[in-house]
């Protein structure tokens, strides 16, 4: 057994999330049949934050994993560490959360290899069990074990998608940019500044997301109005705001620049 302290990973206060629709009752409704969920969506649209705000909701800890192409199956689960006393097993994020009952929250988890997340078949169907065959120890997953993935299919490549065999263990949710009224409501909360200029940050925003495809890999995401935002109430002029939080993270590309900048000119002059 391990002795972390579940408490460790409480989420202590309440953290802002503006729903969007009825995702609340229904990730609620996956999470009392502990269904795996599988969460689908644009980068920085607030799925993290989502997931944050319902194992606040819950009360329910939560370990969060950013997953990477450098990830291994040890990485998730755990591997044995040499020290001044010999070997000692170290439990990975996943194995921690099945023991103690966590909300175990893989971020963006196409990032991982494919052989990687094999590991997390077993956690999702009627078994809830984890396997560590290296140190020969079956985990029963705690009863109040969920396991939450995210990731962006609109940017994955052939190669780097999920499996059918992978996909199919999950209940799934789509999310996207919030309507313009609700988006600006959030800039303006989170942000800290005005009505007006989150509307006009928004606007921005619509003006990008119409290229995607035509230039843009992305268009600008709620993230990112929120850092211009801030930088605007910190005192940064919109334009140059704009420029660091908004154009230079998007694209390299000096025509590309040029016309983000341009819609920038359009609503803050």
């Amino acid at each position: 057994m391990t002795d972390i302290d579940k408490n460790d990973f409480l989420i202590k206060e309440e953290p802002y999330y503006r729903p969007v629709g009825d995702e609340v009752e229904k990730y609620q409704a996956a999470y009392d049949v502990r269904m795996p969920v599988m969460l689908k969506g644009p980068t920085g649209c607030g799925k993290s934050r989502f997931v944050e705000y319902m194992a606040w909701k819950l009360g329910k800890p939560l370990i969060t994993v950013a997953c990477n192409e450098d990830m291994t199956a040890s990485d998730l689960v755990g591997r044995f560490l040499l020290d001044i006393n010999g070997t000692r097993w170290q439990d990975g994020p996943l194995t921690v959360a099945a023991r103690i009952g966590a909300i175990c929250y893989l971020d963006e988890v196409v990032e991982a290899r494919q052989d990687t997340t094999v590991v997390i078949h077993p956690l999702t169907d009627h078994r809830r069990e984890l396997p560590l065959e290296k140190k020969g120890e079956l985990v029963k997953a705690h009863t109040d074990f969920q396991i939450v993935i995210s990731y962006n299919p609109g940017y994955q490549s052939m190669m780097k998608d999920l499996k059918q065999s992978t996909k199919q263990r999950f209940g799934a949710m789509s999310f996207d940019y919030p309507d313009p009224e609700v988006e600006k409501e959030i800039i303006a909360h989170e942000a800290g500044i005005d009505a007006a200029t989150a509307e006009k940050l928004v606007q921005v925003a619509q003006r990008s997301r119409n290229l995607k495809g035509h230039g843009l890999d992305e268009g600008m995401s709620t993230r990112l109005l929120i850092y211009a935002g801030q930088l605007i109430g910190k005192g940064i002029p919109a334009a140059n705001a704009c420029q660091m939080a908004l154009v230079e993270p998007l694209t390299d590309d000096p025509d590309m620049r040029d016309t983000l900048q341009a819609a920038i000119s359009t609503f803050f002059g």
